[in-house]
């Protein structure tokens, strides 16, 4: 439920090809199921649901023509600034996962934590989502600040952990704020976050580590997209 695989948005998937040669491999290592989120950024990547959805029809065809037995969806992973707030108060479409449910990923600065962090998660709740908060262990503000990060849970948000973070990948204060979200039984959501081929090189290594394994036991919400 959360990838960068639909090709030309984002700093994921460039062409069409790099879309395919990632779905075998995330194929290969058994998933059946997979959400693509692109970036949706007022600065950077201004994708809109037009487009998302036209990527999309473009890589099931390419898909299916191919042989290749995955479901696929999309949503967006959107980034909180004032491009995302506006569209909030207008009351634009988003794009979601989860049907009805309406969980919407959104993302913040690696650095800096928002100062509207807690009122645009409100906002998100009172136009009927349920956000869902990409990557908590990533986010260096709140490194030595966990029942922070805790507290945030009380809002109503969602947590979803990057699969790599469980080897490492990322750094070594990631993969332990996730070790202790995962203690904490306080993750709904596992998530590739995948880009490029050089994620499920690491994704490869993911399946065998105890942490993995131990979020696995988890009361996941995946299985129930």
């Amino acid at each position: 439920m959360h990838s960068h695989l639909l090709p030309g948005l984002d700093d994921g998937a460039a062409t069409l090809e790099d879309s395919i040669q990632l779905l075998e491999a995330l194929q290969g290592l058994g998933f059946k199921k997979l959400c693509m989120t692109p970036h949706i950024m007022g600065d950077f990547y201004k994708n809109t649901p037009e487009g998302i959805r036209s990527k999309l029809q473009q890589l099931q065809k390419e898909a299916t023509s191919r042989g290749i037995e995955v479901e696929l969806s999309c949503a967006a992973e959107y980034y909180l600034d004032e491009w995302f707030m506006s569209k909030i108060e207008k009351g634009e479409e988003l794009l979601s996962f989860g049907g009805d449910r309406k969980f919407l990923l959104i993302e913040t600065s690696y650095m800096n934590e928002p100062a509207h962090l807690r009122q645009a998660i409100f906002a998100v709740q009172a136009a009927g989502y349920t956000p869902v908060l990409a990557h908590p262990e990533r986010y260096t503000y709140f490194y030595g600040k966990f029942d922070s990060l805790m507290s945030l849970r009380e809002t109503g948000i969602l947590f979803q952990i990057n699969t790599n973070s469980l080897a490492g990948y990322y750094s070594k204060p990631a993969k332990e704020v996730a070790r202790k979200l995962i203690s904490q039984k306080a993750v709904e959501f596992l998530g590739t976050d995948t880009h490029s081929m050089k994620h499920v090189k690491v994704l490869e290594r993911v399946v065998n580590e105890p942490l993995f394994q131990e979020a696995l036991r988890l009361p996941l919400l995946n299985t129930s997209l």
